[in-house]
């Protein structure tokens, strides 16, 4: 019998735990199928109508005649006194829109028990999401923050822009690994601190998803989800390992991340139980947030297909 050769071998588990730039170009096909349409939002600023297109660009359309419900701040003055009847200037809002996805690469996203690492799926899932949002024409840009560093990609058109964010993808979950974190001596960014962040680089109208575990979920980041919210459409992707939900119901399992090791005994029933209860309420307090402030919110495991989730 033929036995695959060791290199080969070598490659099918690495892609489990970190991502290469053929991965990611090859899920360009997979996401012609996709699209980035949600749940049409209220604007909480331009009245109560309902705009799928929440953008800040307006194109000019048409002049027409005054019609009752125009908004007066919207007439034409130069037309009405041509014509001596109130005429009112018509926009259509630009449907091109800027993609802004922010990806967690901290040391609790190189974990996984099934399927790949959660950091390995969070890439997927940002270049699922960059390819279609391209070949809808929108700007792709992005945003990788690790523990200790941040970095930003202006949102831009094309498959430059998606290559240009791809590579930030791979080089960064190259570098930024738990072990490279463990020897930084600069002080830790919170998620609070990374999601300010993200208010300075995105714009009014721009489309952000979030993909992380969102450990570290505290009051102050909750407030900075709000403040986006307000001017922006906001996807919240939370990615997460079925051990991270569910222990096994008995045994003794060895935990390592080459360096610590701890040892869990599941057979304890109270600890079992407050396992549970931890991941469920800290999913359900995201998703009653979401909820809350108007964000779309998808959940995705490890082992998970990103295209079935994102559709």
């Amino acid at each position: 019998m033929l036995k695959p050769a060791p290199a080969l071998q070598t490659s099918a588990a690495e892609n489990l735990i970190t991502v290469t730039l053929s991965t990611l170009l090859n899920l360009a096909k997979a996401a012609a199928g996709l699209k980035l349409q949600h749940t049409a939002i209220k604007s909480m600023q331009g009245g109560g109508y309902v705009s799928r297109f929440k953008g800040r660009g307006m194109e000019f359309d048409e002049v027409r005649l005054y019609q009752p419900g125009d908004d007066i701040r919207r007439i034409d003055w130069k037309v009405t006194a041509r014509t001596g009847s109130p005429h009112t200037k018509i926009f259509r809002e630009e449907r091109e829109r800027p993609v802004f996805i922010a990806v967690d690469n901290r040391p609790t996203m190189h974990f996984a028990t099934r399927g790949v690492f959660k950091s390995v799926q969070a890439a997927k899932l940002a270049a699922l999401i960059a390819w279609a949002a391209a070949n809808q024409g929108d700007r792709v840009g992005g945003q990788l923050f690790s523990l200790h560093q941040c970095q930003e990609i202006k949102p831009q058109n094309g498959k430059l822009a998606v290559l240009r964010f791809l590579n930030l993808l791979v080089s960064g979950t190259t570098t930024n690994t738990p072990v490279a974190a463990a020897m930084n001596s600069e002080p830790a960014l919170t998620l609070d601190a990374i999601l300010a962040r993200l208010i300075q680089h995105t714009r009014p109208g721009n489309r952000i998803y979030i993909i992380s575990d969102f450990r570290g979920m505290n009051p102050k980041a909750e407030q900075h989800l709000m403040r986006l919210a307000r001017h922006c459409e906001v996807v919240l992707i939370m990615v997460y390992d079925p051990l991270e939900s569910s222990l096994p119901s008995k045994g003794r399992y060895r935990f390592t991340d080459g360096e610590r090791e701890r040892v869990v005994d599941s057979s304890d029933q109270q600890r079992w139980f407050a396992y549970q209860q931890r991941f469920a309420e800290h999913q359900q307090h995201l998703e009653q947030l979401a909820k809350k402030i108007s964000l779309a919110f998808i959940s995705c495991t490890t082992h998970a297909d990103p295209v079935s989730r994102l559709r």
